[in-house]
C-alpha cells in the first residue's frame, strides 16, 4: 500500500515570517498523523530559513511516525542525523537562494564523496534516500553508493502538468509521466525502494501514485495550502484518499487485464 510522508516545512516558514513560537510544526506533525499521514518530512536547511534545529529534535522525541530528514550531504547535517537518527535521511541539493530544491542530486558527479556519506548514516541505523532526477544514470550510480532509497524528482512532471492546461493525457504530461515510470522500475531492478515528490498536489497526484511499485510520496506545499482552508487533518485525509483511489483503480486495472 502506498504512504503518505507529508512535508511541514512550511508551516515553520509561516512562524519564521514573524519570529515567534506559532504555528508549531510538531502541532502540525501531530495533527498530520491524526489525520492519516505514514511520516513526517522536514527539510534543515544550511540557512535555517524555516525549519529549526530544536523543531527536528522535538519530532523525533513527540512524533509516533517515521521521521524523513532532508538534508543536503554536509559534515554538520550527517553529524545531526547520526545524533538525532530520524527513521529515514534524505540528501537533497541545496542552494542558498533557490525558493524550493530545484533539481535531483548529482549522485554520478560526486559517488566517491556520497558514498562516505550514505555509508556513515547507515552505519548509524539510518535508512538513506536519494533525491534524484528521472535518469537511469542517477539510478545506477545511486545504487552504487550504496542508498536504499531513491525518491524520483516530479518537478518536471507537475509543472508540465500545469503548463499543458491540466491534462493528465497531453503529451508532454505523458512523457514526463514515462520518465518518473522508467526510472522507479530502474530503481526496484536495483533492488532499492521507489519513493516520488515534489510539486505533487491534489490535481496532479493520482497518475504518479498509479505507477507501478512506487512506495512513498511526499507531498508538503500543497497540503499545508489546502490545511490553511480546512485544517490540517482534512488536507492530509483528503490526500490519503486520492493516493488509496489511484492505487485501487490501477490493482483493478491489472486484474481485469490478466482475466483477459
Amino acid at each position: 500500500m502506498i504512504e503518505l510522508g507529508v512535508n511541514v516545512d512550511h508551516v515553520a516558514t509561516v512562524r519564521q515570517a514573524r519570529q515567534t513560537y506559532e504555528p508549531d510544526p510538531v502541532w502540525a506533525a501531530v495533527e498530520a498523523h491524526l489525520g492519516g499521514a505514514d511520516g513526517i518530512t522536514v527539510h534543515l536547511r544550511e540557512d535555517r530559513r524555516h525549519i529549526q534545529d530544536d523543531d527536528v529534535r522535538r519530532l523525533r522525541e513527540l512524533t509516533h511516525i517515521k521521521l524523513n530528514l532532508e538534508m543536503a550531504a554536509t559534515e554538520e547535517m550527517v553529524d545531526i542525523a547520526c545524533r538525532l537518527k530520524p527513521e529515514m535521511a534524505m540528501l537533497v541539493p541545496e542552494g542558498r537562494h533557490e525558493v524550493t530544491t530545484e533539481g535531483g542530486l548529482d549522485v554520478l558527479g560526486d559517488e566517491r564523496r556520497l558514498a562516505g556519506v550514505i555509508g556513515r548514516l547507515r552505519d548509524a541505523g539510518i535508512v538513506v534516500s536519494v533525491f534524484i532526477d528521472a535518469e537511469i544514470r542517477q539510478v545506477e550510480a545511486a545504487a552504487r553508493a550504496g542508498a536504499q532509497v531513491c525518491e524520483v524528482h516530479t518537478g518536471p512532471y507537475a509543472h508540465a502538468f500545469y503548463e499543458r492546461g491540466r491534462d493528465p493525457e497531453s503529451p508532454a504530461v505523458r512523457a514526463e509521466l514515462a520518465r518518473v515510470g522508467a526510472a522507479g522500475a530502474a530503481i526496484l531492478a536495483a533492488g532499492m525502494r521507489f519513493n516520488a515528490g515534489h510539486a505533487l498536489n491534489y490535481a496532479n497526484v493520482q497518475p504518479v501514485a498509479r505507477l507501478h511499485g512506487v512506495r512513498e510520496l511526499h507531498i508538503g506545499h500543497a497540503i499545508v495550502a489546502r490545511a490553511l482552508f480546512v485544517g490540517m487533518r482534512d488536507a492530509v485525509r483528503e490526500m490519503k484518499r486520492l493516493l488509496r483511489e489511484a492505487q485501487q483503480f490501477q490493482a483493478a486495472i491489472g486484474v481485469s487485464g490478466r482475466q483477459t
